[in-house]
This record gives structure tokens, sequence and C-alpha cells, in this order.
């Protein structure tokens, strides 16, 4: 099972505060932690909404709006991509992450959709076609 685990925006990370030190030190522990144990897939963090872009889509017309964007507690400041066997497990290995910021913060944990999760609407052609373009992108 994969899950997406999301730390969400502070006020901190919206104003651009970065991580210190010894922040630094702890995840890049946490990190290796998750890599020697099979389970990070991904991981990132994400410059504050003020430098994002939004596009709004009603129809066939897209409008792009600037950041910054007004909810903090909806935004999201990082990512990592897990994989593990039950979101029991997932649970725990975010239960052993250090604090992501300065002040109180939170992780989202969300499942990731798998092919089997479409059922007969992803047919044997689109499975191909996923399959097909992911290796694609895996090799770039």
């Amino acid at each position: 099972m994969r899950f997406m685990v999301i730390v969400k925006a502070t006020k901190e990370s919206e104003a651009g505060v970065m991580p210190s030190e010894e922040l630094l030190t702890a995840m890049g522990q946490y990190n290796e932690e998750l890599v020697n144990a099979g389970v990070l897939l991904a991981g990132e963090g994400l410059h504050p909404s003020a430098k994002g872009k939004r596009v709004v889509f009603k129809g066939k017309d897209r409008t792009v709006v600037d950041g910054p964007f007004a909810e903090t507690k909806e935004l999201i400041a990082g990512f990592w991509l897990f994989k593990v066997n039950s979101l029991e497990e997932c649970i725990e290995w975010v239960k052993r992450c250090p604090n992501p910021m300065p002040t109180e913060s939170e992780i989202e944990i969300r499942q990731v959709f798998e092919a089997e999760d479409f059922g007969e609407e992803l047919t044997p052609e689109l499975r191909e076609q996923e399959q097909r373009v992911f290796e694609k992108a895996k090799q770039q």
C-alpha cells in the first residue's frame, strides 16, 4: 500500500522560515531510517504558496491565480510517499517523525489509489497505457 504523508503548512513555513540545522539533521536521520526500512519512495519540501500558482478549471476555461493562498491550514509544506503494509504501519512511521516545524504542526496521511481500485472502468488498454507512461517517466 502506498500513502501520501502530507506535512501541513504553518504561518512560519508560509513566511519562508527555513528549518534549523538541528531539524535538518533530525529529518535527515529520519529519512535515512525510512530508506533503510524500504518505506520511502519519495519526499520533498515545498516553497511557500507565495511562489505558487493555482489553475482554476471551469468547463473549458482555465484561470491562473497567483499565491499566496489564504488558508494556511489547507496548504502543504512538504510530503513523503511511503510504501507500507497497512495504514497502521504508516501511522507508526509518522509518529516517529521529528516535528517538521518549529511550532505545533500537523501531518495528514492519505492512501494512494492503486490500479485495482478503479475496477472495470480501467480497461486492459488503459492499464497498459498507464504502465507505459509511468515506465517512461521513471526513465527521465
